[in-house]
């Protein structure tokens, strides 16, 4: 008798050729499988109602029996049930299985009365939908148990490590799907769920008790749990910063999931768990964006992008893709970040949304409106030829400069390249804008161009004088405008990212001054206000992004230290795991940056968006100070600094104000040095 030597090897086999077929011939298996089911299911409720085996009495009579099994196929297809992940399948489908079978009942019965043949009895037409619906959710089931491990079951595996205790801070839908997901992937074991909501307490969900916050401390030395999962994605940013606050006291490190529907689906493992964002320790609230003043100046337009591969730029790149622009032009001089915001943009492009689910919102955003027309521009802003036909090539209508060297220590040393990159550039932009009929032009500028005490803060002031300048004349056809804010979380040499490396690298974490605060915002909530401040401009404006509470750097460094699950070491805690070092103001920085030159702030029709009224430099001065500075610029960093200390208000730390700095810019030009009047802003009529 033949008997089957090795039947795991072969389930291993079947299951491993099954996890390796593509999503396309893994549907079309299961379409299959459902229609030899439904005729499986049809000739068993013929069978048990006449109670033999039936006979089709007529070849009509048998392809009215096949059409069963195909109208039933047809309408799963139709209400979505093969995009579903067979590994992930929950009771919502289980209830469309039902749902669809019913309809398919319902469909084949009418196609028996309109046939007009007889010898097909009423309580078939009930039976066959229903023993159809078990066998497939029968199927889907046997699939999930086979296949929600298809690793382990495709190749042998080392002995598992013992799984890590961890507590799930809230118990919602969000905690129980991250839940189900930590069970799954057998590396994690929730010894219990903790959440704000009193109502849940001693309650069990899911089979885990309920907590109550203040039990935190002794669930975690009770079980020995050193990860904190935090299950709120969707909730109020305050009650994320209420949870951090509790967490940050406690000896364990706090990991939260990048979205819980990518566990959901599949997308994602429970591996890809990720430290905290910085962002949450702010404790600020979202304000939700304006989408008339979003699609103001992109819908349908032309829009130039310049410094498109940096942290602002890229994400003004994918900002502006939501709002379906005509064109879209990136221009950057660095190859290697113009090249990958290249290939981000083209992956976005080229992404469809998942039919029947609520797919990639942006991705769906980029599609509903057809495809715009992406151009990369390799090249520098101070190239004048190249800014020129860029923009008349593209027909440019809508210009976002956010091209300018910003790490304040190195420009210190760099003050020729600051001044041509930061000042120049914009200048060579700006004319080329408003000879091109360039309807607007938004700078992106920074708090440290308020009463500067770095090269890098005064040429971005300068910059904002030269757009406001050009705007006093009546004859200008461009909005020229200038939207002024703080430090964003990640940008490229931020604060944050230097922390989490020394931190991961075991530290010591390095603060410039115990008492140095910073503004701080996410870099998609900074693009959004900028493109919808934007909008709101009239010519010459300066809006100020109202950034919240400032922080507090070494409140932050400590914050981080905490929630990674460790003890910043100081001269209360000697003992500790990561040291934290002053090492003193660098060259150029301040203690505490400022958003406005005067408290002349008026607000606008966005709450986070103000508008400054701040002095201005008339045309001809402006001229003779740029004049001067294309001269210094030659001479060396003390010609320089001398001019820009004439020029902008407030620029005087670090000044070289003797007379060699002033018999430098002066023998540049062979000319006697200016006083620059300031004059109140006045708006264009």
């Amino acid at each position: 008798m033949f008997r089957l030597r090795h039947p795991a090897a072969l389930q291993r086999r079947i299951i491993a050729w099954l996890v390796a077929r593509s999503r396309y011939q893994k549907r079309a298996i299961l379409m299959v499988a459902d229609g030899v089911l439904f005729y499986s299911a049809l000739w068993a409720a013929m069978a048990v109602r006449y109670s033999e085996l039936y006979t089709p009495p007529t070849w009509r009579h048998l392809l009215l029996l096949c059409a069963a099994p195909l109208i039933a196929v047809a309408v799963f297809f139709w209400l979505g049930l093969y995009r579903v992940v067979t590994r992930y399948f929950s009771l919502d489908t289980i209830l469309i299985i039902f749902s669809a079978s019913g309809i398919a009942g319902l469909l084949w019965a009418l196609a028996v009365l309109l046939s007009g043949l007889n010898g097909i009895p009423r309580t078939v037409v009930v039976l066959y939908p229903l023993a159809g619906a078990l066998l497939a959710w029968s199927v889907r089931t046997s699939a999930q148990i086979l296949l929600g491990h298809p690793k382990e079951m495709t190749q042998r595996q080392p002995p598992q490590r013992e799984a890590k205790p961890v507590i799930i801070y809230g118990a919602g839908t969000t905690g129980v799907q991250l839940l189900e997901a930590l069970r799954l992937a057998g590396d994690y074991t929730a010894v219990g769920f903790v959440d704000p909501d009193a109502s849940l307490w001693r309650q069990h969900v899911s089979g885990l008790k309920v907590h109550a916050p203040d039990r935190l401390r002794g669930l975690i030395f009770e079980h020995n749990v050193k990860e904190v999962l935090l299950a709120m994605p969707r909730a109020q940013r305050r009650e994320r910063r209420q949870a951090l606050q509790r967490l940050e006291r406690l000896p364990v490190a706090v990991r939260t999931l990048p979205a819980i529907e990518d566990l959901a689906t599949g997308r994602v493992a429970v591996t890809d768990l990720r430290d905290i964002d910085p962002q949450d320790l702010l404790g600020r609230e979202p304000v939700p964006s304006n989408p008339e003043l979003l699609a103001r100046n992109i819908r349908g337009k032309s829009v130039l992008v310049t410094g498109a591969g940096g942290s602002i730029g890229s994400e003004l790149v994918r900002a502006i893709l939501r709002q379906k622009p005509r064109r879209l032009i990136l221009l950057d001089r660095g190859e290697e970040q113009l090249y990958q915001i290249g290939i981000e943009v083209e992956d976005l492009l080229s992404r469809q949304p998942a039919n029947g689910s609520a797919g990639d919102p942006e991705s769906a955003a980029l599609h509903n409106g057809g495809r715009p027309e992406v151009r990369l521009v390799l090249g520098s802003v101070l190239d004048s030829a190249l800014v020129r036909r860029t923009i008349a090539s593209g027909e440019v209508e809508t210009v976002y400069h956010a091209a300018a060297f910003k790490h304040v220590p190195m420009l210190e040393q760099n003050a020729a390249e600051a001044v041509r990159n930061n000042t120049f550039g914009t200048l060579v932009l700006a004319e080329a804008a408003e000879a091109l009929g360039v309807e607007r032009l938004v700078l992106i500028s920074t708090d440290k161009a308020v009463r500067p005490s770095s090269i890098m803060g005064a040429s971005k002031r300068l910059a904002e004088l030269i757009l406001q300048a050009r705007a006093c004349d009546d004859r200008c056809g461009t909005v020229f405008t200038m939207v002024r804010f703080g430090n964003v979380l990640d940008s490229s040499g931020s604060v944050v990212r230097r922390f989490r490396e020394q931190i991961r690298a075991g530290g010591p974490i390095t603060v410039t001054h115990p008492e140095v605060i910073r503004y701080f915002m996410s870099i998609p909530e900074a693009a959004a206000l900028v493109i919808q401040a934007g909008a709101m401009a009239s010519g010459g404006d300066v809006f100020v992004l109202d950034m919240g509470e400032p922080v507090r750097i070494a409140d932050l460094a400590r914050s981080m230290i905490r929630l990674a699950g460790l003890e910043a070491r100081d001269a209360e805690q000697p003992d500790g795991d990561i040291a934290i070092e002053y090492v003193g103001l660098r060259a150029g920085e301040k203690l505490h940056e400022e958003l406005l030159l005067n408290e002349c702030a008026v607000a606008t029709e966005h709450p986070r968006i103000h508008k400054s009224h701040e002095p201005l430099l008339p045309p001809d001065e402006l001229a003779t100070v740029l004049t001067d500075l294309r001269a210094a610029v030659q001479h060396g960093d003390a010609a320089i600094r001398a001019v820009l200390a004439r020029a902008v208000e407030g620029f005087t730390a670090g000044v070289p104000m003797t007379a060699a700095g002033t018999r430098a810019v002066s023998h540049a030009r062979g000319i006697a040095p200016i006083n620059v009047p300031a004059m109140p802003f006045q708006p264009p009529h």
